[in-house]
């Protein structure tokens, strides 16, 4: 399908990222974080939970790939790695098959070996094996993203079009259960709803580092929309994103600080180049983006690992 997206000109700069930094800066507590620095020492967070809900509509205002820094050089990196969970990567070697090579950090020897895991696996608990490879009570495994495209074709009516990357038994620790998985995932709750032949999603995320992390899952979750518009035959509208946990590192408040300062552009756009009819066939050099006018990059944002 072609869709087409409101001229670029007439676009208004879209606040609510850096809307989201101030209200954490202002409301949110300040907390010992379970994660550690690149050098292995202890960082706190600025933690606020229920942040507000932010809503992209796609078409009218542009894709929602932040411009208070360039990320063209990662972008598509987040998309691969993605649509490597889609297609049921769990493993190091698998994501960078898909263009992705950030996960070294967490699937360490020592952070494998912790959880009974062979060095560069993410667990039976992790994303790719969540959306792909989900257990039920017969042995079986039930391949989410599948269903769900097929079930939204044949009843699209129905509210129910929801994905959950968490596995409880492999997620949950404590004195009874070692966990599986080197990360528990922080996004992918997705609800796919159709409403006048038009395709909204909402993405409730459980923990979001935001100076990071969210840059990346708004890159990745809006080719999805629009993977998943073109699959099903309709109409992307809005992209709305739910965070439970939003934090800041506290390491990174230099780097806050300059974003705050930055100026904000107008959203770009991004369209498919190639187009598909099964949503695991998707990957990121299907997209490409265009628009794009963002400040200059920003480069040794700390992260939690």
């Amino acid at each position: 399908m072609e869709w087409d997206y409101r001229p670029f000109i007439e676009r208004t700069p879209d606040g609510q990222y850096k809307n989201l930094i101030r209200e954490i800066l202002e409301k949110g507590i300040r907390t010992k974080s379970p994660m550690v620095d690149s050098n292995g020492n202890e960082i706190d967070t600025i933690d606020l939970m229920g942040a507000p809900v932010m809503r992209f509509n796609i078409l009218e205002n542009g894709v929602p790939f932040i411009t208070e820094r360039d990320i063209s050089g990662f972008w598509k990196a987040a998309v691969g790695e993605l649509f490597a969970f889609i297609n049921g990567a769990r493993t190091q070697e698998e994501l960078e098959k898909f263009g992705c090579k950030w996960w070294k950090s967490w699937v360490t020897p020592a952070k494998c070996a912790k959880r009974g895991l062979a060095t560069g696996d993410l667990g039976p608990g992790s994303y790719g094996a969540a959306f792909m490879s989900f257990p039920t009570p017969d042995g079986t495994s039930f391949d989410q993203f599948e269903q769900i495209v097929k079930q939204i074709k044949e009843r699209p009516e129905l509210k129910t079009h929801f994905i959950s990357p968490w596995i409880p038994e492999y997620t949950i620790r404590n004195s009874e259960n070692t966990q599986k998985v080197v990360v528990c995932p922080c996004h992918g709750w997705i609800h796919f709803r159709v409403l006048n032949n038009k395709l909204s999603m909402v993405m409730f995320q459980r923990s979001c580092d935001v100076l990071v992390g969210c840059v990346s899952n708004w890159a990745q979750y809006s080719a999805l929309l629009l993977a998943m518009a073109e699959t099903l035959q309709l109409e992307p509208y809005e992209f709305i994103h739910m965070i439970s946990d939003a934090h800041l590192y506290y390491n990174q408040l230099p780097w806050v600080e300059e974003i705050l300062e930055r100026k904000t552009e107008a959203f770009p756009t991004l369209k498919l180049v190639n187009k598909h009819t099964n949503i695991k066939d998707y990957r990121k050099d299907d997209f490409v983006l265009t628009d794009y006018h963002p400040n200059s990059k920003i480069t040794g944002i700390p992260v939690g690992i």
